[in-house]
């Protein structure tokens, strides 16, 4: 079922060693959506571009420069048009003990996390560069929804991208833009992997426990954003959808 057929959508943190949005590129793709791949690394974003079978866009773009985002966007529209949806991938994770946090590191955290899916949606948000219709998601965390120890600033980045949502949609909805954000717990996958060995066996084995119905798969997340960016989610917006296998739930 092709029901995105030549639709454009912008995903950010297109490159092909980003679990989550590598699947999500495939999903839009395999439904026939074009695709604007936005990331740092030409490389990585062509990369995800050979996985594809449609005609896509790389464009190679830093979103912590943040002043830079609106004459970037203004580009992005002479170029491609109206976009159909953004999705907002791109994250900055780690882990931040209070003892240790800088200036630096909020941020590194906040840039990207946050305030460049704020000023994507103030640009793309302006009349003509968006279409009828259009969707805005932003993967967000379950770490927004309750404190992780350890990790203040990546939980209150996504907290704050929640946030975000709820007020843009009641903004965006005299546009007909829905805005929408997919909260995942843990996703397997390479970065799961590196957080894993990072705490060490049995913190591992018991935050796997703490998934009922089991770690997510990227595609999982990918199956989320489709339905938001697709008409079935019409009259869904300034909702976080929770993707965490039951984590929340415990």
């Amino acid at each position: 079922m092709m029901n995105l057929k030549d639709k454009l959508y912008i995903v950010t943190g297109a490159a092909i060693d980003s679990d989550i949005g590598l699947a999500i590129c495939k999903k839009l793709d395999a439904h026939g959506a074009k695709l604007i791949l936005v990331g740092r690394r030409e490389e990585a974003l062509e990369a995800t571009r050979c996985q594809l079978v449609g005609d896509h866009y790389v464009v190679p773009y830093d979103l912590s420069r943040l002043d830079d985002i609106l004459p970037w966007a203004k580009t992005i529209n002479e170029k491609y048009g109206p976009i159909d949806g953004l999705v907002h991938s791109a994250s900055f994770q780690g882990y931040s003990p209070l003892r240790s946090i800088s200036a630096k590191q909020i941020n590194n955290y906040f840039d990207v996390n946050f305030s460049a899916a704020l000023m994507l949606t103030t640009a793309f948000s302006r009349t003509k560069y968006y279409s009828h219709n259009a969707s805005f998601v932003y993967i967000g965390s379950v770490a927004g929804q309750r404190g992780l120890k350890a990790r203040t600033l990546y939980a209150a980045s996504k907290a704050a991208l929640s946030s975000l949502v709820q007020s843009a949609a009641l903004e965006l909805a005299i546009k007909s833009i829905r805005v929408n954000c997919v909260a995942p717990a843990i996703v397997s996958g390479a970065k799961a992997d590196k957080q894993f060995q990072t705490i060490g066996e049995h913190q591992s084995q018991a935050l796997i426990a703490a998934h009922p119905l089991g770690l997510c798969a990227p595609e999982d997340v990918a199956n989320s954003v489709y339905f938001l960016v697709s008409d079935l989610s019409l009259k869904i917006t300034g909702t976080t959808l929770i993707v965490d296998g039951g984590f929340l739930a415990g």
